[in-house]
């Protein structure tokens, strides 16, 4: 390769070769990633994160309205798989518009970390609740207002309190594994879905008695807001937001300040983009 560079100058390194072939993969995704990036498109961001927090809403809150419309015909794990998948699904087919936040408290803990402008966040936060709230309203009209809509509440036993505190472990570990997997340090391209959507499905095996096993107060906002009944509520917000930014911390702990162009391309939806040496993460 090296003696070829020489008799051929003009012959484009490994490194650029690979940075070519990205960028055309992800004009065939998104189209040219310079029109894109113009703050005038950001249309298209806000309604991919609008239609993923929809069809992750539809199937994580889905599932109990199913069940009380057919009598139980869905098993707890079957419940708390289909979200994982969803949000797997979601990452592959649109993570480069919107980098598939699909949480607000994803979006928080990326601009913290420095990867997500703060003047995004509150047109992405707004967008995943109307989507969430979008996705419960159908349920209703289709099925009816059944099993509570699908609504993340304490279980039996528990306090608000003690779901509000599993809700900030479980998302301690959600956001920690998506700035992981996002970073310039431990990038792994498209399987960072793979790991994103097998933590979903894992959290929810184990906790989903205790609390819901919500991780996203978008997820929880939609059939409160339809049932109009917030009385628990702040426990899937405190809970998450705090899990967020505990993790952002332990993200500085592990590896240094954000903002690298790896994380920043992961968290802003502009995939393709190679980790180079001023990666920081």
């Amino acid at each position: 390769m090296a003696d070829d560079q020489r008799e051929n100058p003009a012959a484009p390194s490994a490194a650029q070769e690979m940075e070519l072939r990205s960028r055309r993969r992800l004009e065939l995704e998104i189209g040219k990633s310079g029109d894109f990036d113009d703050p005038s498109q950001e249309w298209r961001r806000l309604f991919s994160e609008l239609l993923g927090t929809f069809l992750l809403v539809l199937v994580g809150a889905g599932g109990a309205v199913v069940n009380a419309q057919s009598h139980d015909a869905i098993s707890r794990a079957a419940a708390v798989t289909a979200p994982g998948l969803m949000v797997m699904a979601i990452i592959l087919f649109m993570g480069a518009v919107s980098g598939a936040h699909l949480n607000p408290a994803v979006s928080i803990a990326f601009a913290v970390r420095g990867d997500f402008p703060w003047r995004r966040v509150p047109g992405y936060i707004i967008v995943q609740l109307l989507g969430a709230t979008l996705a419960c309203l159908f349920l209703w009209a289709v099925l009816g207002k059944l099993g509570m809509l699908g609504a993340t509440e304490p279980g039996p036993g528990i306090s608000s309190t003690q779901a509000m505190l599993m809700e900030l472990v479980l998302t301690l570990g959600l956001v920690s594994t998506i700035l992981g997997t996002a970073s310039g340090a431990q990038n792994v391209g498209v399987l960072g879905a793979v790991g994103v959507g097998g933590y979903i499905i894992l959290a929810g095996l184990w906790s989903s008695p205790i609390s819901g096993a919500s991780m996203n107060p978008a997820r929880s906002f939609g059939p409160d807001m339809v049932l109009l009944d917030f009385a628990n509520y702040w426990a899937y917000v405190v809970g998450p937001l705090a899990g967020a930014l505990i993790a952002a911390g332990f993200a500085w702990i592990l590896r240094g300040r954000g903002g690298g162009r790896t994380a920043d391309a992961a968290a802003q939806g502009r995939i393709g983009t190679l980790q180079t040496s001023d990666d920081r993460q």
